[in-house]
């Protein structure tokens, strides 16, 4: 995880009197010329579930590094639960939980030891810990899979797992970067109302989503970001009032008289009539609403010509006609984030050991992955080839002999630091050297008491 090191003033403010648990300003994260986000304002209300919208590449997954330490931002302030996110950085990671786009869980461990480990490694005492992940796999159906290795879990259990394990903390906030991609539309739903569970119980909740309906279930305000810059905000009803208003929609009884309303309506004079349309293929008349007056008018001339209808409503634009009128387009001409963007960082930041203020990435060598060069590591995306802080890539390359992320397989921090390692002479979980960097037994199972 990035370490306590902040660059220039970013992020020096005290935090704010009487604001949201996410207060962030003018918040600025570039990649060389990309400004993957560029100057963005954010306030979430406790316990409530903010939705972050925008097409891929629009900066959501930048935003969210940022905002839970994994990232340094270049300008702007963030604090988040009342922490600032580049000066309190071990604080911060003890009160938030992160889910990813991809599930972050350790294959060769059980569902059950997954949840345990995450549990110590938050300090939480060997029967707290028990208790936790006891619960976690209960309350996301996972108690008769608690022994079976989490390769054997399907997509949906992984993904299940993955936000238990962001919950074994109790997180004041929790951040979800489209945790519902790939699952099956009976898994999304047990998703949603979990979250929402959590939401009650005094949670707030941030989410990251191209799914408008997810975002209509469980958004009670939104961010429309493309990007890296915010375009709009507000609640649903809000955001569709401001696209595009209310519409009329009028259903004769007799489908052919659609015309004749249609007809009726264009010579009334009224305001707004004249640009009513058809839809044929439902038989309904539209007819955009300007104003309750106007609403009153149209209504009556229909009762005044004597049309026999079989329904008549009122309706606010789709939440995804929202969002396509305003970033004009489904997805944006650049990756997410940034150009050859690193694989996603581990999504359970801990009050694991800090590293060492290293180039971020791999800023010291010629082929770091957004070093200067601007080249991958010549080893592959993390950065087998050696070199000392980074020299041939790996997505932080911090101090690492060998670069790779966190360190993998070897390094100037490896086995003393690391924070998910392995056992002695053996590859650890993640990526042959541990999330942390190592094969080193510090906070191997063993070591945490399993």
């Amino acid at each position: 995880m990035v370490g306590n090191s902040g660059t220039g003033t970013v992020g020096l403010t005290a935090p704010p009197q009487g604001g949201g648990a996410i207060e962030v300003r003018g918040l600025v994260k570039h990649f060389g010329p990309t400004r993957a986000v560029d100057g963005v304002d954010l306030t979430v209300a406790e316990a409530s579930v903010h939705g972050v919208l925008g097409p891929n590449g629009a900066g959501k997954t930048t935003l969210v590094r940022c905002l839970s330490s994994l990232l340094v931002p270049d300008g702007g302030t963030a604090h988040v639960a009342g922490y600032d996110v580049v000066r309190h950085p071990r604080q911060l990671r003890r009160v938030i939980g992160l889910t990813g786009q991809y599930a972050s869980v350790d294959e060769k461990l059980s569902g059950w030891e997954n949840l345990y480990m995450i549990g110590r490694l938050l300090d939480l005492s060997r029967k707290d810990a028990r208790r936790r992940a006891y619960a976690m796999l209960e309350r996301f159906s996972l108690t008769e899979a608690a022994k079976r290795p989490a390769a054997q879990y399907s997509g949906g259990m992984r993904r299940r797992l993955d936000l238990a394990a962001s919950m074994i903390g109790r997180p004041q906030v929790l951040y979800l970067d489209e945790p519902t991609t790939g699952l099956d539309p009976r898994t999304r739903i047990e998703v949603w109302e979990e979250v929402k569970r959590m939401t009650s119980e005094g949670t707030t909740v941030l989410l990251t989503t191209q799914y408008m309906e997810e975002a209509e279930q469980l958004a009670s305000d939104l961010t429309v970001i493309d990007r890296g810059l915010v375009i709009a905000e507000g609640r649903v009803a809000e955001l569709k009032a401001k696209v595009g208003g209310r519409t009329l929609r009028i259903e004769p009884l007799v489908k052919d008289e659609i015309h004749h309303v249609l007809g009726a309506l264009a010579q009334s004079g009224i305001v707004g009539a004249a640009d009513a349309t058809l839809d044929l293929d439902e038989g309904v008349v539209q007819v955009p609403i300007v104003g309750d007056d106007q609403l009153t008018q149209v209504i009556g001339l229909v009762g005044h010509y004597g049309f026999r209808l079989s329904n008549i409503s009122t309706q606010l634009p789709s939440l995804d006609e929202v969002f396509l009128a305003l970033t004009g387009r489904k997805t944006s001409p650049r990756q997410e984030d940034a150009p050859g963007a690193a694989p996603p960082p581990p999504h359970h930041p801990g009050p694991g050991p800090a590293h060492h203020p290293a180039p971020q990435y791999g800023q010291g060598g010629p082929h770091g992955q957004y070093g200067q060069g601007g080249q991958p590591g010549q080893g592959g995306t993390y950065g087998q080839a050696p070199g000392q802080h980074g020299q041939h890539g790996g997505q932080y390359g911090q101090s690492g002999h060998h670069g790779g992320q966190y360190g993998a397989q070897g390094g100037q921090h490896d086995g003393q630091a690391a924070q998910f390692g392995g056992a002695p002479g053996g590859p650890a979980s993640y990526d042959h050297g541990g999330r942390g960097g190592g094969q080193g037994p510090q906070d191997s199972l063993q070591g945490i008491g399993i």
